[in-house]
């Protein structure tokens, strides 16, 4: 049997050195990309829908007379609508429903308190005005990617949802408009690329900017959000699938090879990672990728993905398991194990976390509920999932009495007369009572 995935151990004397390979993958873009990418933005920053119309030309090779041309309206997606099948709708309506009813949840109406002196101290809590969602669209058409950006931001209250998705050639995926139909956004977009990214951060003359873009994207998207943020609030930067999978053998081999296949089919530089305690698990686990590898229809994916980013890790036990996971901090974690909530609280590093053998993580993918949209690259150490919290923008508020002023103003004063900042201390004592504002 030839090598499909990398094998080690954490007894192997270069583990740590084995380790640091799979975990330091170059996230970087190119600096030619980089450049390239500048040039995009800069260009439809300057030319606006001229740009637009000649970037979706030579890139995607859609011929357009105007702008309004690349705009898809509710007439072209209800049609879409139509011509999807029964189950297909249902599959979607599905999703909608437990994505809605999850992120529900995470409404934050803010609060209020009031301290000893009266004063009225608080959080206030609105919706982004405008926001911008990319759709992927080159190598594969994802309608699930728009219900699991555009539900949160619904839920939040947003005003306006625009959304951007590459249509190569042409070739509008129907299914993926079934579900911009039923998510009801306000407008759709055929181009992509860093090119949309820089008409959602700037405006066009026909296309208004938003506050802050969101979804996922490929390289030349991701270094796109690297370039407007600040002008644009943006998610996080996507990059390729990640699964990590720590198992004790009590699921099937055949479960857990194809789960590490279900991400690894994303991309040739998409990571699949298996750690089990139990070196027959692995072997076994390692046959069945060998033995499925035929059937699967993107198996050149497959291969280059396992090959170079995959790896199968023997460790001593369920909490060095942990540990390795910790470290990697992955997109997705399933805890393919008996009892799964007995790890739970060491896991610290992770995007979503998937408890036994029957919480696939496509299913996460697809109508679970939390949205997919997840930190990749390790960022889950300080990064989440797309939430609704991305989609609101808090406001502290401060209501203080004559009493309270009086008090809190002598310390204000002290603090700002000790950093220098005579003015702070004036405007602060200006509140105390029977100061005498024409002394400074």
């Amino acid at each position: 049997m030839s090598k499909l995935i990398s094998r080690c151990s954490t007894s192997d004397s270069d583990f740590q050195m084995q380790l640091e390979r799979l975990l330091n993958w170059d996230q970087r873009e190119s600096p030619e990309v980089a450049s390239q990418v500048q040039d995009i933005v800069d260009t439809v920053r300057a030319e606006g829908d001229d740009a637009l119309l000649d970037y979706t030309r030579r890139l995607d090779q859609i011929e357009a007379d105007s702008i309004s041309d690349l705009r898809l309206d509710s007439d072209q997606l209800e049609q879409c609508w139509r011509l999807a099948s029964e189950g297909e709708k249902d599959a979607l309506r599905i999703a909608q429903s437990r994505i809605r009813e999850f992120h529900r949840k995470q409404l934050d109406e803010g609060f209020e308190l009031t301290d000893d002196y009266q004063n009225v101290l608080g959080q206030r809590v609105t919706p982004l005005q405008r926001v911008g969602v990319y759709v992927p669209g080159g190598q594969a058409a994802y309608p699930s990617s728009v219900l699991m950006t555009v539900e949160p931001a619904m839920v939040a209250g947003v005003n306006e949802v625009v959304v951007v998705v590459p249509t190569p050639g042409g070739q509008v995926n129907e299914l993926l408009c079934a579900a911009l139909f039923l998510a009801d956004v306000d407008e759709v977009w055929r181009i992509g690329g860093a090119q949309a990214i820089a008409a959602l951060a700037f405006g066009t003359e026909s296309i208004r900017a938003v506050d802050k873009i969101v979804g996922p994207g490929g390289k030349w998207v991701t270094a796109a959000k690297k370039i407007v943020f600040g002008p644009v609030g943006i998610d996080i930067m996507a990059g390729p699938s990640e699964i990590l999978v720590i198992a004790d053998g009590s699921v099937p081999a055949r479960w857990t090879a194809l789960d590490l296949m279900s991400q690894a089919e994303h991309d040739v530089v998409a990571q699949a990672i298996l750690v089990s305690p139990s070196i027959t698990y692995l072997d076994t686990v390692e046959s069945e990728l060998h033995g499925l590898l035929d059937r699967m229809p993107r198996r050149e994916i497959l291969e280059s993905s396992l090959s170079e980013r995959g790896a199968l890790i023997q460790a001593r036990d369920l909490e060095e398991a942990v540990s390795i996971a910790n470290r990697f901090a992955p997109e997705h974690l399933q805890l393919a194990v008996a009892e799964p909530r007995s790890l739970l609280d060491q896991v610290r590093n992770a995007g979503a976390i998937f408890l036994g053998a029957h919480s696939a993580e496509v299913l996460g993918d697809y109508v679970a509920g939390p949205s997919h949209v997840l930190p990749t690259f390790g960022t889950a150490r300080y990064a989440s999932p797309l939430g609704v919290y991305d989609f609101v923008k808090r406001s502290s508020v401060i209501e203080l009495s004559p009493q309270g002023a009086d008090v809190l103003a002598r310390h204000a004063a002290t603090m700002a007369d000790a950093e220098g900042l005579h003015s702070h201390a004036a405007a602060a004592r200006a509140r105390i009572a029977g100061f005498d504002d024409n002394v400074i």
